[in-house]
């Protein structure tokens, strides 16, 4: 599972590079136009999906108008700007590989074409609703720096009330959560004192395919064109990551 924590990592750190160019501003204010529509308003202290997504707006630099014109869309207050919708598409990628591609869009019908193009294009397909969810469960995850001791966190977050804790060695670790537990997980930890470096809810997968490492790179490198997609939130795969693989795709695309 650390190869898992060394692809969170990897992500991470492409958001902030992304980030120093502006070019995730548009995906992060979308996800705050979600947050404040479905999540019951721009109230930080009642909408927990809102302030998650303020956190990681924050902590990506992301400028304050460009964060309070996102919540005026949200509320509605922002009559000439276009819906923007949440669409989870199902596909597979090569070898069978199970993926959940979480979009975030205001034109369902461009969002579908570019994400089947790059599927396509890769050796997958898409697959009819239902065909894949099947397969993952909505869960809750909370990074937190390696340089916390694993047995001690793995104590604090099961008495937060974490389902599961992954050691992520060098990388963040993982702390698994309901998904309705992961505000409150997540702020006890930090009233502990201990480092959160995210916390956001995820599709996890009930098993994983363990592939060769050519095999394991080729859907990497599908999974990075998918999320370079303006639309594309994140892609959620039920990919056995290897380190291996994962040490192979970075070299190769310079991370």
């Amino acid at each position: 599972m650390s190869g898992h924590s060394h692809w969170q990592t990897i992500r991470r750190k492409k958001e902030s590079n992304d980030a120093k160019r502006g070019a995730i501003f548009t995906k992060v204010a979308r996800e705050i136009v979600i947050a404040v529509r479905e999540g019951g308003g721009g109230d930080t202290d009642t909408n927990i999906r809102l302030r998650m997504a303020l956190d990681k707006a924050r902590s990506l630099g992301m400028p304050k108008d460009n964060i309070e014109r996102a919540i005026r869309r949200g509320t509605g207050e922002d009559k000439g700007a276009e819906e923007i919708i949440q669409v989870l598409y199902e596909g597979y990628g090569p070898n069978g590989v199970a993926m959940m591609i979480d979009v975030l869009t205001d034109n369902r019908n461009r969002s579908v074409a570019a994400v089947r193009h790059v599927l396509t294009r890769a050796g997958g397909t898409m697959a009819d609703p239902g065909a894949v969810a099947w397969q993952f469960e909505r869960r809750g995850s909370i990074a937190v720096s390696a340089s916390m001791d694993f047995e001690e966190l793995f104590m604090a977050a099961v008495e937060a009330g974490a389902l599961d804790v992954i050691d992520g060695e060098d990388d963040a670790h993982e702390v698994i959560t309901a998904p309705s537990d992961l505000h409150v997980v997540s702020n006890a930890l930090k009233e502990m004192e201990i480092p959160v470096e995210n916390a956001e809810l995820i599709m996890m997968p009930q098993n994983e395919i363990e592939l060769e490492r050519q095999d394991s790179v080729r859907i990497l490198r599908l999974i990075d064109e998918l999320e370079e997609l303006d639309d594309v939130r994140r892609v959620f795969s039920n990919l056995e990551m290897s380190e291996e693989a994962i040490g192979a795709y970075a070299a190769v695309a310079g991370d």
